[in-house]
C-alpha cells in the first residue's frame, strides 16, 4: 500500500538543482523533526532544476494519515510535478451525489496539483498530492529536455511497476485480519462455503454502499478501492491512468462447450439456444410467467401490495441463485464438481424461495389473485423446492 500524506503536511521544500538528485525536507503535524529526502532522479520539466517550496494552508492530523513515514526517505524519485491536472468538485460530496442522482453534473473545475512521488527504502511508495498548497518555484538552474523527460517518466513507470509486483508478495501481519481463505488447501464442506458466501455478501453490501456514497466523485473507483482495502486495485487504477501499465494483447478465448454426455440432466438449451440447468430454466420461466400475470393486471405498480411484490421478486431472486449454483455443471467433463459448493449455493436459493412461499400464503389470505391461478403458482414453488432438495441430496452424497 502506498503511504499517502497530504493533509498532515505543514510545509516543505524540494531541491532539484543538482541534476540526477532530488533533495529536500517536509514537516508534518505533530512531528518535531522534518522528513529528509535523498532521492536519485529528477523532477519533471516544470520543476527540474528548481527549488520548490510549498505550504499547506489547512494542515490537519487525520486518522487516515496516522502512519508516519521514516524520518530519512532515501530512494528513487517518481513523478514530481506541479502541473498534474485534477478535477475538483466545487460542492460538498453530499450535494454532488444529490445533483448526480437528479441528472445534473456537479459544478467542478480543473486545477493544477502538486504531485510528489518517491519510492523509499523505508516505506516503499510515498505520495503527496494536493491542489490546495501554496507553492513557490525558483528559476530553473538547468533545463530538462523533452527526451530526458520521457526517460524520467519511463523510469518512474518502471519503478511503479516493480513496486506493484512487490505488493503481491506482502502478507498481512495478523492472520485475524485476513479475509476468509481455504486452509491447508483442503476442500470446503457446505458449511465452509456458506461462511464464505456470507462474507462475500457482506463485502458486496459494503462495496455497493461505498459506490453509492461517492457517486459523482471524479475519483470514485480509487476511493472505493481504498476503503474496501483493495490497495492493489487502487494503485493499479492510478498506474493505468498514468500509462504506467503495459498494454496487453487481448486473447481470444474459445467459447465453452457443454459436456454432451450430460445433456438433459445437467443442461438444456432455451428457445434462444442458451445453455442452462433444467431447474434454472424451469424456475426462470415460471418466475417470468408469474411476473407477467401480475404486471399485466397492474398489481406491481409502486403502490402495489408488498406481499405480492415479495412473492414475485423473491422467486425471481431464487431463480438467479439456482443459476449460480447449477448452470456451470454443463461444462464439467466428469462428475467432479465440489458438492459442498453446490449444496451451499442451493441453500441460499432455498432461503429466497421460502420467503416467496410465505408471501404467497399472505397473498392467498388477502385474496389478491384468482384462487386457481395462485394455486398453480404455489404448486410451482413447492415443486421447485422439491427439485432443489433432490439436488442437494445428490451432491451431499458425493465424497469431497
Amino acid at each position: 500500500m502506498a503511504l499517502r500524506i497530504h493533509q498532515s503536511v505543514l510545509r516543505g521544500e524540494i531541491d532539484n538543482r543538482r541534476r540526477g538528485r532530488v533533495e529536500g525536507w517536509i514537516t508534518l503535524v505533530g512531528v518535531e523533526r522534518p522528513l529528509t529526502l535523498e532521492l536519485t532522479g529528477n523532477c519533471l520539466r516544470d520543476l527540474a532544476g528548481c527549488v520548490v517550496r510549498f505550504e499547506n494552508p489547512h494542515p490537519l492530523a487525520t486518522e487516515e494519515e496516522k502512519s508516519l513515514p521514516a524520518l530519512l526517505q532515501r530512494g528513487v524519485a517518481g513523478e514530481i510535478t506541479a502541473s498534474r491536472k485534477v478535477r475538483v468538485i466545487d460542492v460538498p460530496l453530499e450535494e454532488a451525489t444529490r445533483l448526480t442522482r437528479s441528472g445534473t453534473q456537479p459544478p467542478e473545475h480543473s486545477a493544477n496539483a502538486l504531485y510528489l512521488e518517491w519510492f523509499s527504502e523505508a516505506n516503499g511508495r510515498v505520495v503527496i498530492e494536493s491542489s490546495n498548497y501554496q507553492i513557490d518555484v525558483s528559476p530553473a538552474e538547468w533545463k530538462l529536455s523533452p527526451e530526458d523527460e520521457e526517460q524520467q517518466i519511463a523510469s518512474c513507470h518502471e519503478a511503479l511497476r516493480a513496486w506493484l509486483e512487490q505488493l503481491d508478495q506482502i502478507d498481512l501481519p495478523d492472520p485475524e485480519e485476513r479475509e476468509f481463505e481455504i486452509e491447508d488447501e483442503q476442500p470446503l464442506d457446505e458449511f465452509g462455503y456458506e461462511k464464505f458466501m456470507r462474507e462475500s455478501d457482506a463485502r458486496t453490501d459494503k462495496y455497493m454502499k461505498l459506490f453509492e456514497k461517492y457517486e459523482g466523485h471524479p475519483d470514485r473507483e480509487k476511493i472505493v478501492a481504498r476503503e474496501m482495502g483493495w490497495t492493489w486495485l487502487e494503485e493499479a487504477l492510478e498506474a493505468d491512468e498514468r500509462g504506467a501499465l503495459p498494454k496487453r494483447e487481448r486473447e481470444e478465448i474459445p467459447p465453452l462447450e457443454p459436456n454432451p454426455l450430460t445433456e438433459g440432466v445437467d443442461w438444456v438449451r432455451d428457445k434462444d439456444g442458451h445453455i442452462h440447468h433444467p431447474l434454472t430454466k424451469r424456475a426462470f420461466e415460471s418466475g417470468v410467467a408469474m411476473w407477467h400475470f401480475c404486471d399485466d393486471r397492474g398489481l406491481l405498480e409502486d403502490n402495489g401490495d408488498s406481499d405480492l411484490f415479495e412473492m414475485v421478486f423473491q422467486f425471481q431472486t431464487a431463480s438467479a441463485k439456482i443459476a449460480g449454483a447449477l448452470d456451470s455443471l454443463a461444462y464439467d467433463e466428469d462428475d467432479s464438481r465440489d458438492g459442498g459448493f453446490v449444496v451451499a449455493a442451493l441453500k441460499r436459493a432455498l432461503n429466497y424461495l421460502h420467503t416467496s412461499m410465505a408471501a404467497a400464503d399472505n397473498v392467498a389470505q388477502k385474496q389478491l389473485l384468482p384462487p386457481e391461478r395462485l394455486d398453480s403458482f404455489r404448486a410451482e414453488l413447492f415443486e421447485v423446492r422439491e427439485k432443489i432438495l433432490e439436488l442437494m441430496q445428490r451432491f451431499r452424497a458425493k465424497r469431497f
